[in-house]
């Protein structure tokens, strides 16, 4: 077989014409590739006027603030008036403890100062007896002294008759006598003013610690109604109940976890993102969220609040960079971020799931530009 020779058009006989000496075919080649290259300066244009300051990641999660529920006495579960995953109002009962010996502590409390109010009383009317004693004393002083002012002047008016022999000096003595008695009676009578003054004294402060007690016994029973009352635990919040322990006939003590409200309403997202993202993140910027347990609902909310610190500062075993060898690791900084949801939606969020979130953080960008041209 004969090989080709060149024919004198310059083409090789029996070979294909190459696709780009058509003219057509380099148009639209040409055409192609210009609005590849448009495409790809009008996405670098987005990109750097606006795409990169959308932080995304995927180290995210729904939490919740949710409250253990433990007794404040100690006792045996009379009655546990929740189930699994019940949802519960803020005040709802949850649990009952056996109340008689608390009860019966409340009785002996009230007893108690219903005697002490009964010493009160009587310290009071011993006060009151007292005043009296002291009114009689003040009476018989006045006696003493009038008695021994007459007795005085009964001595001073016979002293001179005895003197000159117009009367005796029995009757003279008989006169000083009496005027003795009268120093004596006087001098007992004030001794037992002041006694009866100063018992005042004495019974005040039996008064005063009376009150006292009755004080302290007030405060036992108000203590002992307190107890009583902490024997119906109540739940502190609205949510849902979780990771219930607590069975009738169980005994608990004081700090015992029995169950936990979860306020699945309140449900926030946690994004951990890292520490070469917040740079330009503030609070109030809107947030796109995508829940992996929703993948076709696209959510919206906004960053509320950013961690004091990284989560390498929280930990159990915060790493010490001084000691050994160093490593640089990219940190992670928690960012607290609130949702926007309807209540129906809300019915999907639980506490634990997880997510990806895009903040917006062109408003820091255009704060950081304001700053530098003040």
């Amino acid at each position: 077989m004969a090989a080709d020779t060149p024919d004198t058009s310059g083409k090789t006989n029996g070979a294909r014409p190459s696709p780009f000496r058509n003219p057509v075919t380099r148009v639209v080649l040409l055409l192609a590739a210009l609005v590849v290259v448009v495409l790809v300066v009008f996405w670098a244009f987005g990109w750097w006027t606006n795409g990169r300051f959308f932080q995304t990641t995927n180290d995210a999660y729904l939490h919740a603030d949710q409250v253990i529920v433990a007794p404040k006495v100690s006792g045996y579960v009379d009655a546990v008036y929740v189930v699994d995953n019940q949802a519960v109002w803020a005040g709802q009962p949850l649990v009952k403890v056996d109340e008689r010996s608390y009860l019966a502590t409340l009785s002996q409390a009230r007893a108690t100062v219903d005697a002490r109010k009964a010493d009160i009383v009587r310290a009071e009317a011993e006060a009151n007896q007292q005043q009296a004693a002291i009114a009689q004393a003040q009476a018989q002083l006045g006696g003493a002294r009038v008695a021994l002012a007459f007795a005085g002047q009964q001595v001073a008016r016979y002293q001179p008759l005895a003197a000159s022999g117009a009367d005796t000096t029995e009757r003279l003595a008989q006169l000083r006598n009496t005027q003795d008695q009268a120093e004596a009676t006087l001098k007992t009578n004030t001794a037992a003013l002041d006694s009866s003054q100063r018992q005042i004294a004495t019974l005040q402060a039996g008064l005063e610690q009376a009150k006292a007690q009755l004080e302290a016994a007030q405060a036992s029973a108000h203590q002992a109604e307190l107890d009583l009352g902490d024997t119906l635990i109540r739940s502190s919040i609205a949510g849902s109940v979780g990771d219930k322990t607590v069975r009738v006939g169980q005994y608990v003590q004081p700090g015992t976890r029995m169950m936990s409200i979860v306020p699945v309403r309140q449900v926030y997202l946690t994004a951990n993102f890292k520490e070469t993202q917040v740079g330009l993140m503030r609070a109030g910027q809107p947030v796109e969220i995508r829940i992996d347990a929703l993948p076709h609902a696209k959510l919206h909310g906004r960053v509320e609040s950013f961690s004091p610190g990284t989560g390498a500062q929280f930990a159990l075993l915060p790493p010490e960079n001084a000691t050994g060898n160093f490593t640089k690791i990219v940190q992670r900084a928690p960012v607290r971020i609130q949702i926007d949801a309807g209540p129906e939606v809300r019915k999907v969020l639980i506490p634990g799931l997880s997510a990806t979130v895009i903040v917006d953080t062109r408003s820091g960008r255009d704060e950081m530009r304001r700053e530098h041209l003040q």
